[in-house]
């Protein structure tokens, strides 16, 4: 004899649902593991895993008043499915789409960073041809360059630029605001500048930028 779990047409949908919504979490929780462990393709799960984030919304957004927590409800049936909620719930977005945006925005700062470095070392090579050497004037020049460079994290710690730039603010700052840098003092800082500029351009091919 067949045992009704249900008193009418709608509980028997509800029910239905649920056992919809507890299929996807199961069978994306499965696709998360498979894909951290290399098992299927980027490109497989990519469209395996927009395909159930796509049924999980219509699901969710048809069992809003009956399961209004998702996470409740895998609590409830006693599912331990942590990647699948995070998945559907946190992200909602595949991890592949995901790594492409971050890898993309850190591209994005990457490319800030190299463009603020560049206009730094050309804004003080210029400032010293134009015979600003009084150490107020190149000492907030070589800062703002020494700040960009340090927040590039595609320079090693060792990097000419970086070495040469703290050894020039230490000097300046041992010097009054008013002092002015000898003609000989000028010249090096501006070897300086052109040589880790130079160094910092040959740079960045190889780090991919």
């Amino acid at each position: 004899m067949d045992v009704k779990h249900w008193n009418d047409k709608r509980e028997r949908e509800m029910y239905g649902n649920f056992a919809e919504l507890y299929a996807i979490i199961i069978a994306t929780e499965k696709l998360e593991k498979a894909y951290i462990r290399d098992i299927i393709s980027p490109s497989e799960y990519e469209a395996e895993c927009q395909k159930l984030i796509a049924h999980f919304k219509t699901l969710a957004s048809t069992l809003k008043d009956t399961v209004p927590s998702v996470e409740r409800f895998a609590d409830t049936y006693k599912m331990d499915c942590p990647a699948a909620i995070n998945r559907l719930v946190t992200s909602g977005v595949p991890a592949t789409v995901e790594h492409r945006g971050a890898q993309a925005a850190s591209a994005t700062t990457s490319a800030a960073v190299v463009a603020e470095c560049v206009q730094n070392f050309i804004t003080a090579m210029d400032s010293l041809k134009l015979n600003m050497v009084a150490v107020d004037q190149v000492y907030p020049l070589l800062s703002d360059l020494s700040a960009s460079l340090n927040k590039l994290s595609i320079l090693p710690p060792d990097f000419e630029g970086k070495m040469k730039m703290r050894e020039w603010i230490s000097r300046l700052s041992k010097m009054g605001a008013a002092d002015e840098l000898t003609e000989q003092q000028a010249r090096q800082l501006h070897f300086d500048l052109e040589s880790s500029y130079n160094s910092f351009m040959a740079l960045l091919p190889t780090a991919g930028t």
